[in-house]
Parts: structure tokens; C-alpha cells; sequence
């Protein structure tokens, strides 16, 4: 019986110190082979140089500036070439032993194109991955109760909030994106990643299209990763890009009519919370009311006053 055969996609950005440890918690069975495969997307911090030390069968794709987290997984699939599966990993992520054998027998099971592991913080606490689509009835239930509230009554929420639902294996619409196993006959359907998020949401969008064409999504409680997570909630401009790229999610799978009646749901959030004092919402309220933030597709000039370089890497997921 042939092993199957995988490519270990990373995207890095300034993420030298992340390194090391990233590659020592890659598989060691004989199970399946793989190959790992880095798009760097312009370290200034010798990341290439370290990746190339801890890993010198790596291959490594210099993108040449800073193009994003999607832009980079395409860019590392398509050097990859044809795989069984390719594993999607951000550089603060560590596997746990038999994760990948985990997620790879999930997508030995019919109709699933994707598999993700159960994901601890770096104290070991869980985290809440699994996600429902966006819609205007979850950003209200978030306004009116709260994310972690609203996401423990039935579907309504869109955080899967109740510990209990991560005990047990289930499909689930999307989830986040710092470690997905996506087979090829997925990739082969969905194509690639949706480069103008440039960070946010892209996993939403491919996740979301792959269950369109009859690609499910499969957690696997008894895979196990720990993503040391840079996080969104605490940064202004980071939090304001993750609203406007929902907005923009939205758009696209739904049209700009019922984007209007979502955008507006987004804004009454963001404002009820910035009149409580939260810088996030402040910034994020800035962003959802410039027209060309939500009109033209995200970038590192969407992080920074004037347009400058980012100086986020996808650890900050």
C-alpha cells in the first residue's frame, strides 16, 4: 500500500524565532511521507537563513515582499506540485504527536476535504477554532449577548463557544486557519486561496466554498496542535481589517444588497462598543466607513498610517 504523501506549507514573515520549534515538532512516522515547503514573505530578520539551518531539505520561496498569508500557501502548494494532501501551517504552530495521522485519516472519510486539529494556546488552553458562516442574525446575537454567549445557544452564534462540542468529532463549516489539512481533490476543486484578504478571512472563503461543492470541513478532537497565537483582539488596525475583510467575505458569497444589511449590523457592534471606550472598535469603525478599504482588496497599507509596510507576520492569526 502506498504511503500517503504530503507537503508541509508554512508561511513566514519576520518569524526567525518561531523556527526552531515549528520544526521540531514535525512528524516523524513512517505513516506518510512529506516534504516542508516555505513562502517567506520578505523576513528582514534571517528567517530564510534559519529555516534553511533547522531544515535544509526545506524548500523555500522568496515572494519578495510582503504578499499575505494566502498568497504565500498558494505560492508553497504550487511549488509543492501534486500531493495527497497539503498540510497548511502557520510558524507558531507546534504539532502534537499523531495529529497529522489524525487528520489524515479524516479525510480517508467520505465528502470530507478538510481537517483540522483540536488547538491549545500556549497554556494549554483550549481554543475555540470551529465557526459558522457570517450572517446579520450572528453579528446581532454578538451585539445583543456576546460572542462566547451567543455561540453556546444552538447554531446561533458564529464562535462554536461550548467546550463540550471539541470532546467529540464533527463537521463544521469553517474553521481557523493556522492548521488545516486539505486534500488535493479539494484543492483540485476549490483552487487557491483568495489572495486580495491578504489576511483574514481567506480561510472562511476557501473553507465556505469548499462545503459549496461537497468538500466538508472535519475537526478531530484527538488530533492535537498548539498555536501560540499572536491574536487579533488586543490591536486596533488588526482588529479593524478583520472586520472590514468580513464585510468583504460576505459580499462575495452573497451579493452587495444583503452585504449593506451585514455591514450596517457590523457597524452598530462596533459602535456600541467603541462608545465603551475599546480602541478595537474605534479602529475598526474608521475602516468599515472608508469606502476604499471596503472596496479595495486588503494589503499591508491597510495595517499601517500611510500606507506603510506591514510589520505583521501570519503568526498574528
Amino acid at each position: 500500500m502506498t504511503r500517503p504523501d504530503i507537503a508541509i506549507v508554512v508561511v513566514t514573515f519576520n518569524s526567525a524565532g518561531l523556527v526552531a520549534d515549528l520544526v521540531a515538532s514535525l512528524p516523524t512516522s513512517e505513516a506518510f511521507t512529506w516534504h516542508l515547503v516555505v513562502a517567506d514573505n520578505d523576513s528582514m530578520d534571517g528567517t530564510v537563513q534559519e529555516v534553511r539551518a533547522q531544515a535544509p531539505a526545506a524548500d523555500v520561496v522568496q515572494m519578495g515582499r510582503n504578499a499575505g498569508y494566502a498568497a504565500g500557501i498558494n505560492a508553497a502548494v504550487l511549488a509543492a506540485g501534486r500531493r495527497d494532501a497539503y498540510l497548511v501551517l502557520n510558524p507558531d504552530v507546534r504539532l502534537h504527536a499523531g495529529c497529522v495521522e489524525g487528520l489524515l485519516d479524516a479525510l480517508d472519510q467520505p465528502g470530507v476535504g478538510i481537517a483540522v486539529p483540536r488547538l491549545s494556546d500556549g497554556l494549554g488552553q483550549l481554543i475555540l477554532s470551529m465557526r459558522r458562516e457570517p450572517t446579520v442574525v450572528r453579528v446581532l446575537a454578538d451585539l445583543a449577548l456576546g460572542a462566547e454567549r451567543a455561540g453556546r445557544i444552538g447554531t446561533l452564534g458564529e464562535v462554536v463557544s461550548d467546550p463540550r462540542r471539541y470532546d467529540r468529532s464533527t463537521s463544521t463549516p469553517w474553521a481557523e486557519g493556522s492548521t488545516q489539512l486539505v486534500s488535493h481533490a479539494c484543492w483540485e476543486a476549490c483552487g487557491p486561496w483568495d489572495e486580495s484578504f491578504f489576511l483574514y478571512s481567506e480561510e472562511a472563503d476557501f473553507d465556505l466554498r469548499a462545503g459549496d461543492l461537497g468538500y466538508s470541513t472535519r475537526y478531530v478532537p484527538d488530533a492535537r496542535a498548539t498555536h501560540l497565537e499572536g491574536g487579533s483582539a488586543g490591536s486596533p488596525p488588526l482588529w479593524a481589517l478583520l472586520q472590514v475583510n468580513r464585510v468583504r467575505l460576505h459580499r462575495k458569497r452573497n451579493g452587495r444588497v444583503a452585504a449593506l444589511a451585514f455591514w450596517s449590523a457590523v457597524v452598530l457592534r462596533e459602535l456600541s462598543r467603541a462608545c465603551l471606550g475599546r480602541p478595537t472598535s474605534r479602529a475598526a469603525l474608521a475602516f468599515l466607513l472608508d469606502p476604499r478599504r471596503l472596496r479595495e482588496p486588503a494589503g499591508p497599507w491597510s495595517l499601517e498610517p500611510g500606507h506603510g509596510r506591514s510589520l505583521l507576520h501570519p503568526a498574528s492569526r
